[in-house]
């Protein structure tokens, strides 16, 4: 068996000869029940689903399928001749029904998955098409879409997916983009190390795959990269307007539009219209920096890692890091090597989830089966969505009659802890160091962000040349970081992770909606938004990862902005068939759903009055997160409801 095939890769091609040699090898590197459920596609065969093939997943090893090697010898050989008949002579796969589906839900997983989950996984494998795909085929609707205009604040990852859709469905639109290139955060962060921490086969769009990934988690060039590459294939960068910001967007009642000025790179400023206003500039993108006396005093270089100086040099330098968040616990590891002496200064230890395979290559064989194994590539997806989301969720759920210790919520919270825990214990070489005192954290699994480790973290700090201190800071003085031991770190050059300001939405733009009601005065710092997307009083404005629709253990951020955009879309196309102008959420609508969204977040590990973090507001709200599984935001986003909404016209007619 031979055939030829194409390797993208981010634009690069080569062309590759298979052959029965290479095939054998590229199974060696399947994920096997993914590769068993691409089986059943091609055949129409549910009994391969043996209940022997079926795999039995390793809490703390998720890539230990359960299963001996004489039997995966078994199901690589069934895939030989099955794969390589119908690469021999490819034919159309018919519809499996919703029962074998169903199966091979539980069969990819290893669990039995609840049955609420079939049609979404219909609609993510694309069975029969999928619902995310704006369908505006009628004459009415294709007039309606051509009237419209379409403003839309960031070209990153949600940036563009919107303008995908929207050209989609025929309606012109305008990207309004700070930077000088697309991509958002994986433009605006480069910082040695940076990287996902979302396995990128499901850190992608559903609808755009890279089969080509060099990496399962990878490093912030490669994903500029792919994004460049989605604005570049869907010739979006005709429709962004660079080095441009929205400073004020006014709703005009009486049009029915929005009225928005712009500034150019140029200083000068520009007006324009537009039917809808879709935000999708993230929650972390502000630089957040500490407040701490004496912070503008230092003498040598200091700068935030999300705007990082590659023109200093660190070799031989004494760097002083402040924060241990997700950026420093991917930077320290690349600087310490080069720099004569690092100090990190931490406040609170995060939880890393021991990750093997962290900085690991994909095997060229997965590629290949990605590329060409029939909804394999769908499949893994949703191995990867069950076992690194929704699956983990009930573990950080508080269980009201947990009585254990208080850095746990439940049992099972408690089980993961301890395990954690004890995978980050065995790292530390000197069971005498004091170390491990200071890198186990003291609050529930869950409660903060978590972080994947492949053991470089705990491998810096135990070099001769960094040291861990969580003496409180007091003072930065032009020589360096005092603390409240009393002892003054003498640094060169001081590196802030100290995060962003991720409760403040949609600063600095000034948003007036009916009436002249500024947004952020409504907000009085407590943001909400009914699903993320709307709040009363600002008609068809759209909110894309606004207030509660972070993620922290259940999923990626990709799959929440897909179904925010295929809401909006859908809520333009409701207003063209209702004939009305104007689309606003109704107060008591948006109330009630906040409400929930509040008594859930507190019985969140991360809602708990003991956890300080940043979901939280000032005033101690969580303002972040989304409590509940992604599958309800799926179902809740598919379409909007009329009934949740004031629906009216303009009184000028356009």
């Amino acid at each position: 068996m031979s055939r030829w095939r194409l390797k993208r890769e981010c634009g690069g091609v080569e062309i590759v000869r298979m052959n029965d040699k290479n095939l054998e090898a590229a199974l060696e590197d399947a994920h096997v029940p993914a590769l068993v459920c691409s089986l059943v596609h091609i055949t129409g065969d549910a009994s391969l689903l043996k209940p022997e093939w079926r795999p039995t997943y390793q809490l703390m090893d998720r890539t230990n399928i359960g299963l001996s090697e004489e039997t995966v010898g078994d199901i690589r050989a069934t895939a030989k001749k099955i794969l390589g008949d119908y690469l021999n002579a490819p034919y159309p796969l018919a519809p499996l029904p919703p029962p074998t589906v169903r199966q091979m839900m539980d069969f990819v997983t290893g669990v039995d998955i609840p049955e609420q989950y079939t049609a979404f996984v219909a609609d993510e494998l694309a069975i029969s098409g999928s619902t995310k795909d704006p369908h505006w085929e009628t004459p009415k609707l294709k007039k309606a879409a051509a009237g419209m205009k379409v403003i839309v604040v960031g070209a990153g990852m949600s940036g563009l997916l919107t303008g995908i859709r929207l050209r989609q469905a025929g309606i012109p639109f305008e990207i309004i983009e700070k930077n000088a290139d697309v991509g958002g955060t994986w433009l605006e962060n480069q910082y040695p190390g940076c990287r996902v921490d979302n396995a990128n086969h499901m850190y992608s769009y559903s609808f755009e795959p890279n089969h080509f990934w060099p990496q399962h988690f990878s490093p912030q060039p490669v994903l500029l990269k792919y994004f460049q590459g989605i604005a570049d294939r869907y010739d979006l960068r005709r429709s962004i307007r660079f080095e441009t910001t929205l400073e004020e967007a006014a709703f005009d009642e009486r049009t029915g539009k929005w009225n928005i000025r712009l500034r150019k790179k140029d200083g000068g400023e520009e007006r324009v219209e537009a039917t809808a206003l879709v935000t999708a500039v993230g929650q972390l993108n502000r630089p957040r920096f500490p407040d701490i006396k004496g912070r503008e005093s230092f003498a040598g270089p200091n700068f935030h890692s999300a705007q990082w100086r590659h023109d200093v040099d660190l070799t031989g330098k004494r760097v002083a890091v402040i924060g241990t968040g997700a950026s420093a616990f991917q930077f320290t590891p690349e600087i310490a090597p080069k720099a004569a002496h690092v100090t990190v200064f931490q406040r609170t230890p995060p939880w890393a989830f021991p990750t093997a395979h962290y900085h690991d290559d994909v095997p060229e064989g997965m590629k290949w089966l990605m590329e060409h194994a029939p909804f394999y590539d769908k499949w893994y997806r949703f191995y990867l969505f069950w076992g690194s989301t929704e699956g983990f969720l009930p573990a950080v759920r508080v269980d009201p009659t947990w009585n254990g210790p208080e850095h746990s919520v439940g049992p099972a919270n408690d089980m993961f802890r301890t395990m954690i825990a004890g995978a980050i214990k065995a790292q530390i070489l000197d069971t005498s160091s004091p170390l491990a005192d200071k890198v186990i954290p003291n609050y529930p699994l869950g409660g903060k962000r978590a972080l994947l480790d492949n053991g470089s973290w705990l491998k810096a700090l135990q070099r001769d040349n960094v040291e861990l201190t969580d003496s409180a800071i007091t003072e930065i003085t032009p020589k360096g970081v005092m603390t409240a031991d009393g002892k003054l770190h003498e640094a060169d050059v001081l590196i802030y992770g100290t995060g962003f300001y991720a409760s403040r939405f949609l600063m600095p733009m000034k948003i007036k909606g009916r009436g002249g009601k500024d947004l952020h005065e409504t907000w009085d710092g407590d943001p909400r938004a009914y699903y993320g997307m709307t709040t009363p009083g600002f008609p068809n404005l759209f909110m894309i990862y606004g207030p509660n629709t972070n993620i922290v253990v259940n999923g990626s951020i990709i799959f929440f902005s897909e179904c925010s955009v295929r809401y909006i879309v859908e809520s333009l196309k409701m207003m063209v068939e209702k004939g009305v102008d104007m689309m606003e959420v109704r107060q008591d609508v948006h109330d009630e759903f906040n409400v929930r969204v509040d008594a859930e977040n507190l019985k969140m590990a991360w809602g708990t009055p003991n956890v300080n973090s940043w979901y939280k507001n000032e005033k101690g709200r969580v303002t972040q997160n989304w409590p509940f599984s992604l599958i309800e935001y799926w179902q809740a986003t598919i379409a909007p409801n009329p009934d949740d909404f004031i629906l009216s016209k303009a009184k000028v007619e356009a």
